[in-house]
């Protein structure tokens, strides 16, 4: 009986952990690349109109929210992007669905500012300030009507690399460019963000924390 309880409950945290979860295509990752030529024309990103965006999930519901970008630049020739990085301010995560209290509460716990014994549990903003996205291959996409682009760059996170493969849309106007993404998710353990994540045994004790973390680029750049 007491095994049948405890199969039980740990499928039923599980069914739960997975019911409310990030919407978007899952990213495809591997070992980090080869960064790309920045070929052509420089535009500088906007940090003022660009961000990114992001949701979490647990058990009781879904987070959402932003982060600023320190600077970047994409590359551009022919009409094609060659190359581009971007610099996220990780001490910027902010949170857009809580207020008072509970908003301050959740961002000093993401950030780790909090107590001292809570700082690495996420993204201890105070070891790993920023974050960089480096462009290692930016492959045009036909026949899709969200996106014209499949764009493949190495993420650094908490110091840990890996490249990271997700659609994108490329508007150009004069001298400025849009690039937005569709939103996509990425599996925060794999660059060692594991406090309560749902696959790994200390999870459940910790409300089960979906793996998944959902994104959404938003850039502008201009010459």
């Amino acid at each position: 009986m007491k095994s049948f309880l405890k199969l039980s409950t740990f499928l039923f945290i599980t069914i739960l952990a997975f019911a409310c979860k990030p919407s978007g295509e899952k990213a495809e990752t591997g070992a980090a690349a080869e960064v790309a030529a920045e070929v052509g024309t420089k535009y500088m990103i906007n940090t003022a109109d660009s961000k990114i965006l992001w949701e979490g999930s647990k058990l009781t519901g879904t987070h959402n929210g932003d982060m600023k970008l320190k600077n970047g630049e994409i590359a551009m020739d022919n009409g094609k992007i060659t190359g581009g990085s971007f610099v996220i301010d990780m001490t910027s995560i902010n949170v857009l669905d809580l207020e008072g209290g509970k908003k301050a509460g959740l961002e000093s716990h993401l950030k780790g500012t909090g107590e001292e014994e809570k700082k690495d549990h996420f993204f201890n903003v105070g070891m790993y300030p920023e974050a960089k996205f480096e462009i290692t291959k930016a492959t045009k996409l036909l026949n899709d009507e969200n996106a014209n682009y499949i764009i493949s760059g190495n993420l650094t996170l908490r110091d840990q690399t890996k490249e990271v493969r997700f659609k994108a849309n490329m508007n150009k106007s004069d001298d400025m460019i849009k690039v937005s993404t569709p939103p996509f998710t990425i599996n925060r353990t794999e660059w060692g963000v594991n406090y309560g994540s749902a696959s790994l045994a200390d999870g459940m004790k910790d409300k089960a924390i979906n793996d998944n973390i959902g994104l959404e680029i938003k850039l502008v750049a201009s010459k």
